[in-house]
């Protein structure tokens, strides 16, 4: 009997060790690595450390992937601000000088002809501010309607030392003065100007230096100053008139663009004159603006 009390005291024993020390439930595994993120500038990569008891073939999962940045898109509505442009510009003198009406109104009757407002070559100037231009998308960023507001100078600079009469009860008229010696002798049109224009930009979403893309439309200028400004033997003189211009202004105008440099070009689409002086103003030259469009 007491044999068989000492096998099962030991039978308990045995069963209460291996209790303790039951292996098959699952463990955590406080030992497995976590994944490792690296940034570079805006791309995220994060490493994902794969099983290293299995064997490779038996892998389906990538042990890395990279998260890259969005790319922006384009605005529907881009502005540019303050604008500067400036190139040379010119007549088209069309007037018939042939014409009795036209003769009156060059002192001496008669006298006058085309070389009265022959232009200095690179010295007439044209200017223009702008004080802002947008952009407007239309179609995919390749149709875009662009408008803005600014100011249209012009600078008319004579050869010869013509004089504008400012005397409007005996009806404008010119006159040359060749009594002295004339060193400047220019006429100058200011303009506030709505420039309109329909942008075509071939390479949407490129850097300046690979853009390339033109604009064509109208600017409608409204003029609020002229004068005409000697310089002679007796000094500087300013005088400030009307001179029979017309108070409004349509010009037809492009720009064109091929990476960094941008020109531009207008065109008036009649005489600046209400009288029968036909001269049709023309400019072309270089734009300078901080975008690309």
């Amino acid at each position: 009997m007491h044999k068989l009390y000492l096998l099962l005291a030991a039978l308990c024993i045995t069963t209460i060790s291996m209790a303790q020390s039951d292996t098959t439930r699952p463990q955590a595994d406080t030992t497995k690595p976590k994944n490792d993120t690296i940034v570079v500038g805006g791309m995220i990569i994060i490493k994902t450390p794969g099983d290293q008891q299995q064997e490779p073939e038996k892998h389906h999962k990538k042990d890395f992937y990279v998260n890259l940045p969005k790319k922006k898109r384009n605005p529907n509505l881009s502005t540019n601000w303050l604008v500067f442009d400036f190139g040379f510009n010119n007549m088209n003198d069309q007037t018939n000088y042939n014409s009795p009406a036209v003769q009156q109104l060059f002192s001496p009757a008669g006298s006058g002809n085309k070389d009265w407002f022959d232009l200095r070559n690179g010295k007439s100037v044209n200017v223009n501010i702008w004080f802002f231009m947008q952009r407007l998308n239309l179609v995919q960023h390749i149709l875009n309607l662009k408008y803005g507001l600014g100011l249209e100078l012009y600078n008319f600079r004579y050869s010869q030392p013509v004089r504008f009469d400012t005397d409007p009860t005996n009806g404008y008229s010119y006159y040359l003065d060749r009594a002295q010696n004339y060193s400047k002798n220019k006429l100058a049109t200011d303009y506030l100007a709505v420039p309109v224009m329909l942008n075509f930009n071939f390479t949407p979403g490129k850097k300046a230096w690979e853009s390339f893309g033109l604009s064509a439309g109208v600017s409608m200028g409204y003029l609020y100053s002229s004068r005409q400004k000697i310089i002679n033997e007796q000094g500087k003189n300013k005088i400030h008139n009307n001179f029979d211009l017309e108070q409004f202004k349509l010009s037809y105008i492009a720009e064109l663009q091929l990476g960094f440099i941008k020109l531009y070009g207008s065109y008036a689409s009649k005489s600046i004159f209400k009288n029968g002086i036909n001269q049709t103003p023309y400019a072309i030259g270089v734009r300078f603006s901080n975008q690309s469009f």
